[in-house]
């Protein structure tokens, strides 16, 4: 879920900064008139993510030029599969092409490795959750593709809720005073979740009315001792050192949500290409 509006933004610096002055390529080895037609395909097997904004790409560089979407967002593409054709002006087709297939392979990448997470925790209660360490202006696309994989959005941003860290605690003096100063003037809609490392601090939280206590770099036995003390007064998020081999044993502790940074910025771009169409 994005913005056009905003993503249009995005669109045109990517492609100020690919093209610079212009395609120099395109514009000396290809007649002004010539057209042609692409197919934007599959090269291994993939969760689409971010295709309508490769569409947009080439829609926003030159609108003549005719899209054809064959796959949406979130589908699962088998290696070979056509996602999207386009056809029209070829200098235009060739001169927006790499920022396509930028936007779509990483997109579709963390939509991947999304789904590897996601398969991993099947049949426990937990829901994956991503995080804010997203690369600098992608934000928004980068989370959309966590949900194209079929993980669930943290914080969008910081005025998304009230997130109490360590140092939040140690400025306000503990956990009791930070979740009071943060429930006084906080919108009413706004859930407050408070970070705690060890289990007094749990025990500690569970006196305020905050909604959601996350359990950071907590060992396993650690983790099923707080589920066992929340006891359901509580939302519970584990954080910090998850990885593929390592979110099973967390999710069977109880927790309701996991929290991981990896399905993002360890997310391996997809092998996607853009052949001339038979």
């Amino acid at each position: 879920m994005y913005d056009r509006f905003a993503v249009d933004r995005l669109i045109d610096l990517w492609l100020t900064e690919d093209i610079g002055y212009c395609d120099l390529t395109a514009q000396t080895m290809i007649d002004a008139d010539a057209t042609s037609a692409f197919a934007m395909n599959a090269r291994e097997p993939l969760i689409v993510a971010g295709i309508d904004v490769a569409a947009r790409i080439f829609e926003r560089y030159d609108p003549t030029l005719k899209i054809d979407k064959r796959l949406n967002d979130g589908a699962h593409a088998e290696q070979g599969a056509i996602l999207m054709t386009v056809s029209g002006n070829a200098r235009s087709l060739l001169t927006a092409e790499r920022t396509a297939l930028n936007i779509v392979q990483r997109m579709s990448g963390i939509a991947n490795l999304t789904a590897r997470y996601v398969k991993e925790i099947e049949g426990t209660r937990a829901r994956l959750l991503d995080s804010r360490k997203t690369t600098p202006g992608l934000r928004m696309l980068e989370k959309h593709a966590v949900a194209c994989g079929g993980g669930l959005n943290h914080r969008l941003g910081l005025d998304n809720g009230v997130m109490i860290k360590d140092n939040h605690i140690a400025v306000c003096g503990s956990i009791k005073a930070a979740v009071a100063r943060a429930r006084k003037t906080v919108p009413m809609l706004t859930k407050i979740e408070v970070e705690c490392d060890r289990l007094d601090q749990v025990a500690e939280a569970l006196e305020t009315d905050v909604d959601v206590i996350m359990l950071d770099n907590m060992s396993v036995p650690d983790m099923r001792h707080a589920v066992e003390l929340i006891a359901g007064r509580a939302k519970v998020e584990a954080s910090g050192g998850i990885r593929l081999d390592t979110i099973r044993a967390v999710a069977e502790t109880g927790v309701d949500y996991i929290s991981t940074s990896k399905i993002m910025q360890a997310a391996p771009a997809v092998d996607i290409g853009l052949d001339e169409a038979e």
